[in-house]
């Protein structure tokens, strides 16, 4: 069997979970009947009642008709014992992520089902590999990674062990087509694809907390108002929990090796001792309790004296939006040829230049001036609401606030942040492009499936490849240089397909 499960076969889920629950839902909303079990006494049961809940309301909100919600949840059945999975054409494991309960498991499983059927597991950190280790047959053991909640995301990670089987493989995924999803297929390395490329996303955000750069307000304010991401990273952290996704860092990084990369963040350990998990316990790195007042991100202040113009000497670079909405705005603006230093915006006498990693520090010497800024990425110049902003140490004058100034009437907020190289946005993707470009080195994935993950099960504006296509993969190879010459860190080590590009690409390299 290479095409999705016939619908006349049941699905087996054992964990009636949040996560087990939802999946469910959705190969009973697909026609399957659905076996629900869990070792708890009264769990599945109180899971398939949650399920006609969700139905119900589903209803009542006009999303679904009745006879359609009815027939779903009478689909679903609440199985008391394992051995009442026995004609299940799939099952889908969704119990605690522990390696040696999952292992028995599927001893379990591999003795009571037919020889053809399917053994997949949701895990989002464990080895494939290793759960099918010990099997007669572990050929037929997947990875089916559903992301929460599982009736709403639309990715599934299809996951092959060492020993998968090529056209298993290609059974779940045409299976999680079948049942609306997309899938993309991956290898078990560690995280898989979403939770190995996304840890940038949340360690760097960390690191410029950590040097002062900026507070988590202001960080992901610029992270959603600026690059475009359905959240920042900290408000993230603390939707998920910051135990959860400490233990996901935790993983990766135990799992790799210590790459440096994936290095998990004291301040949030120090945040996990203290039982500040985020939401869920009402304080994270945000305040949720009833008493507390959302901290405003910092802002520069725009509201100085309207520059007479602004002018942009040589190519604007990544920031060419930005300066045509500058010009949109009303404000009148001067376009002049380079002259051999980097493409920057002169308004009045600040000097400020979009960042390729240099600090605005050293920019100082490069240009000969001290009212230097260096300005952030944004992900869509014609939308953003926020860029971020550094001055030089040298300033004397605040060149931002005259940047400022000169995108009021744009409709654009400026927040400060300290002078590291990259910024806030330009960092973090950055990162991201190089951990993903090494993942497709690695074979974890192909580029187009890790793109597509990565904005399915991350809701990421871009995916980080195709971004660093945009910005210009020369343009990014240069932040990572600056970004390790910097700190001295192979953290920021540059993976080997971006350099290759960045060689091959017209002009001259970084």
């Amino acid at each position: 069997m290479t095409g999705p499960l016939p619908p006349q076969l049941a699905v087996g889920v054992v964990g009636a979970g949040t996560m087990g629950a939802g999946i469910a839902q959705v190969a009973a909303t697909h026609g399957h009947r659905v076996l629900l079990h869990d070792t708890a006494p009264g769990v599945a049961e109180a899971a398939v009642a949650a399920v006609r809940t969700r139905l119900d309301a589903a209803v009542a909100k006009g999303r679904l008709d009745a006879a359609t919600a009815a027939a779903v949840a009478g689909r679903i059945v609440a199985a008391s014992s394992l051995d009442e999975l026995a004609g299940a054409g799939l099952v889908i494991e969704a119990v605690v992520e522990r390696l040696d309960i999952k292992q028995e498991l599927f001893a379990k499983l591999e003795a009571l089902v037919a020889s053809d059927a399917v053994l997949a597991t949701n895990t989002s950190s464990l080895s494939v590999t290793a759960i099918a280790a010990g099997l007669d047959h572990p050929h037929r053991v997947v990875g089916m990674h559903f992301f929460n909640p599982a009736p709403v995301m639309p990715l599934v990670e299809v996951v092959s062990g060492d020993a998968t089987a090529t056209a298993v493989a290609a059974t779940v995924a045409a299976t999680a087509t079948a049942w609306g999803k997309t899938p993309v297929c991956c290898t078990s390395t560690p995280g898989f694809i979403v939770n190995r490329v996304a840890r940038p996303f949340y360690g760097e955000a960390l690191r410029l907390l950590a040097e002062g750069a900026a507070d988590a307000a202001t960080i992901d304010a610029v992270v959603t108002e600026a690059g475009g991401f359905r959240m920042g990273p900290f408000a993230l952290m603390d939707l998920v929990g910051l135990d959860v996704n400490l233990a996901v860092s935790r993983s990766v990084y135990e799992q790799t090796f210590g790459d440096t990369r994936f290095a998990p963040n004291v301040i949030q350990q120090g945040l996990v001792d203290a039982g500040r998990l985020g939401r869920k316990t009402g304080r994270g790195f945000h305040d949720y309790r009833a008493e507390g007042v959302p901290v405003a991100p910092a802002t520069v202040d725009g509201s100085g004296p309207v520059p007479a113009e602004v002018v942009m000497v040589g190519d604007p670079g990544h920031a060419a939006a930005l300066v045509d909405r500058i010009a949109a705005s009303g404000m009148p603006l001067r376009r002049l040829a380079g002259d051999g230093g980097p493409g920057r915006l002169l308004v009045g006498d600040a000097v400020v230049v979009p960042t390729d990693g240099t600090t605005a520090t050293e920019l100082v010497a490069r240009l000969g001036v001290t009212e230097v800024a260096v300005i952030d990425l944004v992900g869509d110049g014609a939308t953003a609401t926020r860029v971020a902003v550094a001055d030089a140490d040298q300033a004397q004058r605040q060149p931002g606030e005259r940047f400022a100034a000169a995108v009021a009437p744009a409709g654009l907020a400026v927040s400060p942040v300290g002078d590291t190289p990259g910024l806030v946005v330009m960092r973090i993707v950055a990162q991201l492009a190089s951990v993903a470009a090494d993942a497709v080195t690695l074979a974890v994935a192909d580029p187009g499936d890790i793109d597509t993950a990565m904005r399915l099960g991350t809701n990421y504006p871009r995916g980080p490849l195709a971004w660093a296509e945009e910005i210009r993969i020369t343009t990014v190879v240069g932040v990572l240089d600056r970004l390790r010459a910097f700190y001295g860190e192979d953290r920021y080590r540059v993976a080997s397909r971006l350099r290759r590009a960045a060689l091959a690409a017209p002009g001259p390299t970084p």
